[in-house]
This record gives C-alpha cells, structure tokens and sequence, in this order.
C-alpha cells in the first residue's frame, strides 16, 4: 500500500523559514510527479509547487524566489524549502504524487497534511 508522510510543519515567525519533506513508501513502480499543495481555512486547496521525473519544476507565482522544491529519488522524497514566510503561507500544506504503483496504473496519492502557521 503506497503512502505519503510529510513532516516538517509548525509555528514560525514573519520572515522565519520552515523545511518540509513528505517520502513516499510502499511498492512503487515509478513517481511521475511529486509536490505540494495547501489550503487555508475557506479556501480551496492550491497549488504550491511540483517537480516531475524530467528534473522540471512549476510554482505557485504567489511563492516564486521564496520557496524551492527538491526531490530525492532514491529516497522517494520530496522537500519544500520556504523562506521569507509571510501570514499569507498559513495553511495545510498537502504533499502530492502522481505515481504507479508495482501493481495497477497511474494514481494520485495525497499526504495527510501538515499546518504550517506563520505568526506575525
């Protein structure tokens, strides 16, 4: 059974940084994209960035020169480093993978999520 566990989240001041990471276990075949999304109260979950197996990103203008994200393949795991942390960056932060599993297709996995609280 394939699982995301992200860890990282908490409480961090204006302008503080945070590392989140988020590995994927399980019997994975191969991850096509892993990456990250979140949602603040009354909103609706977003985009926040992505890194597919060619080594491409995409990020969120909202979070652009701020955030960076990574992946580790062997590891199966999957970084956001956020800095410059502004009150806006509130959320549940939502690890994402498009994966296929050793047996079965192409799915898309979702993490539990993990508050990040950015406290001015």
């Amino acid at each position: 059974q394939v699982q995301l566990v992200e860890s990282g989240g908490g409480l961090v001041q204006v302008g503080g940084s945070l590392t989140l990471s988020c590995a994927a276990s399980g019997s994975i075949f191969r991850i096509h994209i892993m990456g990250w999304y979140r949602q603040a109260p009354g909103k609706q979950r977003e985009l926040v960035a992505i890194t597919t197996s060619g080594d491409s990103t995409n990020y969120a203008d909202s979070v652009k020169g701020r955030f960076t994200i990574s992946r580790d393949n062997a590891k199966k795991t999957v970084y956001l480093q956020m800095n410059s942390l502004k009150p806006e960056d509130t959320a549940v932060y939502y690890c994402y993978s498009n994966l296929r599993p050793s047996s079965g297709t192409n799915y898309i996995y979702w993490g539990q999520g993990t508050q990040v609280t950015v406290s001015s």
